[in-house]
């Protein structure tokens, strides 16, 4: 689920008035938030082999995410779409999504639950993590974030190298493992039973999240 060795590129929204999320927006700061939402992923092709077993267990943590994040953005907490460019270097966050939503698409289910709104931040990635060769840190650092809560898929490839990238940064990782889906349930597991244990992060159910 990623792609080649590039850096990403971050962008506010999907409209044509966009700013590099490392930069200062164009009409007002950063709303500043010590927690924010990351969406691993969950805009996807799933155009290799495994594909439909991935959409089959991430359509309801797709569902799940769109809740969580719904809750979220009503009590302020910045939501991050962090994401794949399946190597189409000159294509643009919006261009993914319009990719992702064509009838032809496996994963277009997902995007229809979970397309990015006007006022979510987007980055694109070029490998696993979502802080490899992208501007994620800045963005962090300039809304204030020390808490991130991640989601997505897959939760033992790009979800787990997220999260043990935000780790190693000091940032407070929480993993709902309800809305983190990986191509079976037994390698989702393994996964979160490996975050928690190795280290410490905090697993837990979606609807016990709280902020503020």
């Amino acid at each position: 689920m990623s792609g080649a060795k590039r850096a990403g590129r971050a962008t506010k929204g999907t409209g044509r008035n966009r700013a590099a999320a490392a930069t200062k927006d164009a009409r007002s700061e950063p709303k500043r938030a010590e927690t924010a939402l990351l969406i691993v992923d969950m805009i996807n092709l799933l155009d290799f082999p495994e594909g439909r077993q991935l959409l089959e267990q991430a359509l309801p943590a797709a569902r799940r995410i769109a809740a969580l994040k719904r809750r979220l953005k009503a009590a302020g907490v910045p939501v991050i779409y962090v994401n794949d460019n399946f190597t189409h270097w000159h294509s643009e966050f919006r261009e993914i999504v319009a990719m992702c939503s064509a009838e032809s698409s496996l994963g277009a289910p997902l995007t229809a639950e979970l397309a990015p709104e006007e006022d979510d931040y987007t980055v694109l990635k070029p490998r696993h993590s979502a802080f490899f060769a992208t501007p994620l840190a800045i963005l962090l650092e300039q809304l204030g974030v020390r808490r991130t809560i991640i989601t997505g898929v897959a939760g033992d490839a790009c979800v787990l190298a997220s999260a043990t990238d935000a780790h190693v940064r000091g940032l407070e990782v929480v993993v709902p493992a309800d809305c983190v889906a990986s191509i079976t349930a037994e390698r989702n597991v393994n996964a979160l039973t490996l975050m928690k244990s190795s280290m410490r992060l905090d697993i837990r159910n979606s609807r016990s999240i709280r902020v503020g």
